[in-house]
């Protein structure tokens, strides 16, 4: 059976302009990589849960951060080269990239030594314009991003709000964050 997880794509908008909240993985392996190795927030499903509460739960997991109760708009599903099966939502709102607080994970490192260190599951986030966003995501995933522009235009054509995957009530946007620049690898 092939592997399945659920991921929230969080966007903001500045008057026409959107950006999308893309995340960095954490370790040695991610540590010098860049394009391509950007993902939504995401991870596996428990038993039982449904993909929009683990897309919710991975979401806090992953940054800290409780995802903003609002419509999300079903993204569908992306297909990774790995066989993994990711559905992605977005849902409107914002988050100071700064204050990221990921959960800690275990990794064995150098690979087959036996020997565990503990890593942030992400290592940063970034505010990315769909350009950025495009190449920084995983190839697969950068689908999200498309139709998530898509959704929102179909929205502004019709004069409403996106459609929602789930009957949530309407985003909460924060403070903006103001940092739409790339970020920078630790040292």
């Amino acid at each position: 059976m092939a592997k399945l997880s659920a991921g929230l794509l969080l966007y903001r908008r500045n008057g026409d302009d959107v950006q999308v909240l893309i995340a960095h993985p954490g370790g040695p392996i991610w540590s010098r990589r860049d394009a391509g190795a950007w993902s939504l927030p995401k991870g596996a499903p428990n038993d039982g849960e449904e993909l929009f509460a683990t897309a919710r739960r991975e979401f806090q997991e992953e940054t800290g951060h409780r995802p903003p109760d609002g419509d999300a708009i079903d993204l569908g599903e992306v297909r990774m080269r790995s066989g993994k099966t990711v559905h992605g939502w977005a849902v409107e709102g914002n988050l100071d990239p700064g204050t990221l607080r990921s959960m800690l994970v275990q990794v064995e490192w150098p690979p087959k030594t036996g020997r565990l260190i503990t890593v942030p599951e992400i290592d940063r986030i970034f505010w990315a314009d769909p350009g950025a966003a495009r190449r920084r995501l995983n190839p697969a995933q950068s689908e999200f991003v498309d139709r998530l522009l898509r959704a929102l235009a179909r929205t502004a054509d019709a004069g409403g709000s996106p459609a929602s995957g789930t009957g949530a009530d309407r985003a909460e946007g924060g403070a903006r964050s103001g940092d739409d620049t790339a970020p920078r690898a630790a040292s």
